[in-house]
């Protein structure tokens, strides 16, 4: 019987009860996905080797060593998984770790640069004292042990290839990692039902350049390719947490993805990707679940300090200071960067193409620069559709937010309202209610999907709006402005309510001389 989704992602659970209680759950993935991806590697290098020896079976062997050369990666046989797990007991295996995934990442630098260097295996600060950190490290290297990730030994469903399972599981212990990291899980993490959400949304076609500026783990800009053949797009992502665009490119390698190009850095100070004339490079689509009202966001346009007097006068952002002129159009206040990153993706945006964009519910209704930035970008007519989502949806916070769709060239100057928080024509919620996090199903994944794409009117969920209605609300989107969800409480019969207090004391009067009957008979 070949490997399962289920024997990956169970191998991932036991190397997080191996880390549990040394370090905090927010870190698990930093040290887990590397070891998983480790072992892939090496047993997809090892099927290859299998393949070419049976291939040049009784040729001289420094052929089979040529042909090594034209394989797509390396690993060298001194730094595999195997020869890791047999290492296991040895005294310094968390330097051999990290030694083994540095020449890794040096031997395959144009594939993996940047993948396997960002976490210290050998850290007695993250792992504790030597005795300790060897217990866990030799235990999270028999968690992975038995696991046959060889691609010929995957079983796949219809349509199915191997690394669609491997990476199945890889996004979705991505999600379980989310879920233990609570707080801290917002940077890197995407809830799948969201990403389904936008990714057909935007619907991604043959040749499209895809885009994510805040692209965490990069789960998000895989569903929105996966929704076309991923040879057939080019996919971008920029992200300034280390740590996350490590597990971006791992993501990316194992989906199948080799040519996915993320990078690191701060997207709104120093944009990666630009053109040959240095100008923004324009995408086709473009999907993000960007932080959530950044403070200090635009502290990467004053790196060197203001030298100005004595020094102690405060930095203040000015559109001039911006050369791709991104906030030509207003600057958005220094504690709240939501419009930051939503006006570099419009000026990133490639005429006829479309972002869909996870946003607090801020962006709609706050005043004063914003107010200016959200009219002149409805007036532009690049607002297509504003959908509000059920609260405690997202990891990390549990205010509701909003998807915000933005097209460039439209034709018309109508904007769709979706509120896919309340409930429906039978009083049932428009998503499934949970203890700790609510969930979005495939009946309401449709519902929202479909709304958008008939653009018309449906009671108490989705309402297009003319450009005038929202000229009359002061280019106030409040989603409660356009949508009514209003439920007119019951009507009480007083006469009814005062008939049962009747009864209910008659039944209790009642019990009460039943009970003294028997009180007596008892002779208390």
């Amino acid at each position: 019987m070949g490997t399962t989704n289920r024997d990956i992602t169970n191998a991932l659970m036991k190397g997080a009860d191996s880390l549990r209680d040394t370090i905090d759950a927010a870190n698990y993935k930093d040290y887990i996905l590397p070891i998983m991806f480790v072992k892939y590697l090496s047993d997809c290098y090892a099927e290859e080797i299998e393949k070419l020896e049976e291939e040049y079976k009784g040729a001289n062997p420094k052929r089979i060593e040529r042909q090594k050369q034209y394989l797509h990666f390396k690993i060298a046989e001194t730094c595999n998984f195997k020869t890791l797990y047999e290492q296991r007991y040895a005294d310094n295996i968390g330097e051999r770790i990290n030694m083994a995934m540095r020449q890794i990442e040096a031997d395959n630098n144009q594939q993996l640069a940047g993948v396997l260097n960002t976490v210290d295996y050998n850290s007695e600060n993250a792992l504790g004292t030597k005795e300790h950190k060897n217990a866990i490290l030799s235990t999270l290297l028999e968690d992975f042990e038995p696991l046959d990730l060889r691609p010929s030994h995957i079983e796949t469903k219809e349509g199915q290839v191997p690394a669609d399972v491997i990476g199945d599981a890889y996004m979705y212990m991505i999600g379980e990692f989310a879920r233990m990291a609570g707080k801290k899980a917002g940077t890197f993490y995407t809830p799948a039902a969201v990403s389904e959400i936008m990714a057909q949304i935007v619907n991604v076609k043959p040749g499209y350049r895809v885009y994510d500026p805040t692209c965490g783990s990069g789960s998000l800009l895989i569903k929105t390719a996966k929704k076309e053949n991923t040879n057939q797009v080019t996919i971008y992502g920029q992200e300034v947490n280390g740590s996350s665009v490590a597990m971006a490119k791992m993501n990316m390698y194992i989906h199948g993805i080799h040519d996915a190009k993320i990078a690191w850095g701060d997207t709104l100070a120093n944009p990666a990707f630009k053109d040959e004339d240095g100008n923004l490079l324009q995408f086709d689509a473009i999907v993000a679940n960007m932080p959530f009202s950044k403070d200090k966001w635009a502290a990467g346009f004053n790196p060197g300090g203001e030298a100005l007097g004595n020094g102690k006068k405060e930095f203040k952002m000015e559109a001039s200071l911006d050369k791709y002129h991104r906030f030509d159009w207003g600057v958005p206040p220094a504690s709240k960067g939501d419009w930051a990153f939503l006006l570099h993706m419009i000026k990133s945006l490639a005429v006829g193409g479309i972002i869909a964009a996870v946003a607090p519910h801020g962006v709609l209704f706050r005043g004063a620069s914003e107010g200016k930035i959200r009219q002149r970008v409805i007036e532009e007519k690049l607002l297509d559709a504003v959908i509000g989502l059920p609260e405690n949806v997202f990891y990390g916070t549990s205010i509701p937010a909003c998807i915000l769709v933005f097209k460039k060239g439209r034709k018309t100057d109508d904007v769709l309202f979706i509120d896919a928080s309340k409930k429906d024509e039978n009083g049932n919620p428009r998503y499934i209610k949970a203890a700790n996090q609510n969930e979005l199903g495939e009946k309401h994944i449709n519902d929202i999907v479909t709304a958008y794409r008939n653009r018309v009117d449906v009671d108490g969920f989705a309402h297009l709006v003319s450009l005038d209605e929202i000229r009359e609300n002061d280019y106030n989107l409040n989603i409660p402005r356009y949508v009514d969800t209003f439920e007119e409480d019951e009507i009480v019969d007083l006469d009814e309510v005062q008939k049962n207090i009747f009864d209910l004391k008659a039944q209790i009067a009642e019990a009460e001389a039943k009970m003294d009957v028997f009180l007596k008979e008892l002779g208390l």
